[in-house]
């Protein structure tokens, strides 16, 4: 598996479609940058939850696959004192440089594959921030691992919060649990076609990762997990017609908070 090549063409996709995608409840640029101003956040309260308070610790956050920094931004707001987001499209990035500079952040961004991370930013980061959709399109999971651990100053934490890897296993579309029709199971060990339906542009591949697998590769690069947590709300709707009393009976995202030594 060429992973380089995987990843350019995950990173070509999001350049295609940067001005166009939207997650359920998240609003444009301009409304993302009213919101952050007005002291708003796009964390989760399970997030904001977990992590507290970070002014005391937090000198430097760094959110890898940042996306338009909404995210990476609203760690400000948790009390980070600086933040510094990496992503694979330079046209998201350009997003989140212009809400960098409407809001005066403190903030600075690159642009990267993930697993290359600049060396620059080695044992510089008191926070590394992840998910939401993102260890999806890591076709790595132990070099994705490793990074981290490069980046974390000794102490520093690493925050996953992300969808359960069981949504993989059931069809989306229906009112209630229906195991995928094709075969797949939590298992299944593959990259997948067409995570997004798009009619004009080339899908990227993504890949299922299992709790055991991404939690093993946080310990197989020397992080201590301190805290692990399941959810039953997701982040996105990706199950429209199932009713709430039944989409809570399980799991749909996940928290996972670790430390270098």
């Amino acid at each position: 598996m060429d992973i380089s090549s995987i990843h350019k063409e995950t990173g070509a996709f999001w350049d295609e479609i940067a001005d166009t995608y939207s997650v359920q409840g998240v609003p444009g640029e301009a409304d993302s940058i009213e919101r952050l101003r007005s002291g708003g956040s796009f964390l989760y309260e399970h997030e904001k939850e977990l992590l507290g308070d970070i002014s005391s610790w937090c000198k430097r956050a760094i959110h890898l696959q940042c996306s338009g920094g909404n995210d990476a931004l609203s760690l400000l707001r948790q009390g980070a004192a600086e933040v510094v987001g990496v992503d694979i499209s330079e046209r998201l990035l350009a997003l989140a440089r212009r809400k960098t500079e409407a809001l005066g952040a403190r903030a600075n961004w690159y642009c990267a594959d993930i697993l290359h991370t600049p060396d620059i930013l080695n044992e510089t980061a008191d926070l590394v921030y992840t998910g939401k959709g993102a260890l999806c399109w890591m076709m790595d999971i132990e070099a994705w691992a490793k990074v981290v651990a490069r980046l974390l100053k000794p102490g520093g934490r690493l925050f996953v919060y992300e969808a359960h890897p069981l949504d993989w296993a059931w069809e989306t579309q229906e009112s209630e649990y229906v195991l995928d029709r094709g075969g797949d199971t939590y298992f299944s060990d593959q990259l997948r076609e067409g995570l997004f339906s798009r009619n004009t542009v080339s899908v990227p591949r993504s890949h299922q990762w299992t709790l055991g697998q991404i939690i093993n590769s946080v310990i197989g690069a020397g992080l201590a997990i301190e805290r692990f947590e399941e959810y039953s709300e997701p982040f996105w709707n990706q199950f429209p017609n199932m009713p709430a009393e039944t989409l809570h009976r399980l799991p749909h995202t996940f928290s996972l908070l670790a430390r270098k030594p």
